[in-house]
């Protein structure tokens, strides 16, 4: 055990190997092809092939063949093992702010305040929008719902807003943000944060404090579909259509009965669902 946990730690211990990891951790539970990898790091695929295999060896990323590519995603178990050997067996349960479970001291959620939840996209325009005002429909007793985007700015689609009305939601409060407006002192302390675009996954994002519950619920941008207003409208219907059906049963949960590991598990079980009913 110990020489397999020094291995793992080994190939974590290069900065760039964990970079790799750090990245498909964002993406999951998506597998993402070794050519975006390397594209969204700027690794030579040579390099990155020899750093996927390191990490295949130990247990730590998961391969598979779609077509002719190669996909890769996190191997969530095997980076839990790691964790409950340094906490149980070489910390001897000694870590501050850690139970033997592995979970976060007070992690239990309590369905007693209206939980804080984030979407985050790159441009706030579509998705992060929808997924904002689908959950204030939804959880409106339990959720206080915000959206932000990465870019500097931004302005809220007008195919967003028309399927917005269509679906019978108030619009006249939503606007884009910046992720900036959540970063500062005084920001409201979040509960769930949830990105929506692989890009806004793609890139690092300082720590959100309070360790909220995170999900990557990853869908393409309408915006980039090429063709006649009629087809874009249809592409922008069914991204609200997919992020409904996760933001429906996701607002039904019963949070007071779940520990922080059943209910991250649930958040990525979600993240799981195919795009298209």
């Amino acid at each position: 055990m110990s020489e397999q946990m020094a291995e793992i730690l080994a190939t974590l211990g290069h900065v760039e190997r964990l970079n790799v990891f750090r990245l498909l951790v964002r993406r999951y539970p998506q597998a993402v092809a070794a050519g975006e990898l390397a594209r969204v790091l700027g690794y030579k695929g040579s390099t990155l092939s020899v750093y996927l295999s390191v990490l295949r060896r130990a247990g730590l990323i998961h391969q598979d063949r779609a077509g002719n590519s190669l996909l890769y995603s996190a191997d969530m178990h095997g980076a839990g093992g790691l964790l409950t050997y340094l906490f149980d067996d070489c910390c001897r349960g000694r870590i501050p702010g850690l139970v033997g479970d592995g979970s976060i001291i007070g992690a239990s959620v309590e369905n007693t305040h209206k939980f804080n939840a984030l979407f985050i996209c790159t441009g706030n325009s579509v998705r992060s929008i929808f997924a904002e005002a689908i959950l204030r429909a939804e959880g409106r007793d339990r959720f206080d719902v915000f959206s932000a985007g990465t870019r500097p700015y931004s302005e809220i689609n007008p195919m967003t807003l028309q399927v917005l009305r269509e679906n019978g939601h108030t619009i006249s409060d939503l606007r884009s943000k910046t992720i900036g407006e959540f970063q500062r002192f005084n920001s409201p302390r979040m509960d769930f944060v949830f990105t929506v675009c692989d890009q806004a996954a793609d890139e690092e994002c300082p720590t959100w404090p309070g360790q909220p519950i995170t999900a990557h619920w990853g869908h393409p941008d309408p915006v980039k579909l090429e063709g006649p207003e009629a087809i874009k409208l249809m592409a922008f219907r069914e991204t609200y259509q997919s992020l409904a059906r996760r933001i429906r049963p996701f607002a039904q949960l019963s949070f007071n009965a779940l520990d922080r590991a059943s209910l991250q598990s649930k958040v990525d079980e979600l993240g799981r669902l195919p795009l298209c009913a």
